[in-house]
């Protein structure tokens, strides 16, 4: 169990239960731009897929958003059918607790439909392919959140028309960008304006992660109020949650 507040700031935890290099070759970032690999191979750790099942103690005393899997694609075949029963059934057990699960596999959320009430169910979005995928396979889902994480945005997407996607199945939008963060891999402000005016028209909250920053940052970083504000002389981006709207 890590705290992340800081670093992800949408989660107050990250919790891996299955370890080791994920073996997600459909991937985007495989295998060189993702940074779990990079840890893996850096750290000199275990590379072989194993599991530890969730113990209580593993988590906080206090209720909290957890991230489950942040350095696994959990969705994929190669994870055992076994290990993720072991996981939903630690996510019933424990209701004090928001689960949040990401992948770039929304397809296979299939399998696991309906969602405990406590789970948030989450699609990478890298592309614009990504994005329609993630709209459609989302769409049969039961899950109290559904969300698009736009990290890493490697395209801009287009939301008007002939596109008119249809963002009504969807609770919450976060953006955020390559780790390590570099100017040579930051998407472009305009990328993000279509991505929060969109999100806007839906009455869809949104946050911005932290690693944006130096993206808001300069001159070309405007429309204060709808992606930051100045709080006690600080530039606070703008960070909302799923009922923000409500």
């Amino acid at each position: 169990m890590n705290n992340v507040k800081k670093s992800i700031g949408w989660a107050d935890f990250t919790l891996n239960p299955v370890k080791g290099l994920c073996p997600n070759s459909d991937c985007p970032l495989f295998p060189d731009r993702c940074y779990a690999r990079r840890m893996y191979k850096r750290f000199k750790w275990e590379p072989g897929l194993r599991f530890y099942p969730i113990k209580d103690d593993d988590l906080p005393k206090k209720p909290s958003r957890i991230f489950v899997g942040s350095t696994m694609e959990l969705f994929g075949e190669w994870v055992d059918a076994f290990w993720m029963d072991s996981i939903f059934k630690s996510v019933k057990d424990n209701p004090q607790h928001t689960f949040i699960f990401l992948t770039k596999r929304p397809l296979d959320f299939l399998r696991f439909n309906p969602f405990p009430p406590n789970s948030w169910i989450g699609s990478s979005v890298c592309n614009p392919s990504m994005l329609r995928k993630a709209l459609i396979e989302l769409s049969p889902i039961q899950a109290s959140v559904k969300f698009l994480s736009f990290e890493p945005l490697l395209k801009k997407i287009e939301f008007h028309a002939p596109y008119n996607l249809d963002f009504s199945e969807i609770q919450w939008v976060i953006c955020g960008q390559l780790t390590p963060v570099s100017k040579k891999t930051q998407p472009k402000l305009e990328w993000i304006k279509e991505i929060v005016d969109a999100a806007d028209k839906s009455s869809i909250p949104v946050f911005i992660k932290n690693n944006m920053r130096s993206l808001f940052e300069t001159p070309a970083g405007i429309l204060r109020g709808k992606w930051w504000v100045i709080k006690d002389n600080e530039l606070v981006l703008r960070q909302e949650f799923p009922n923000d709207h409500t």
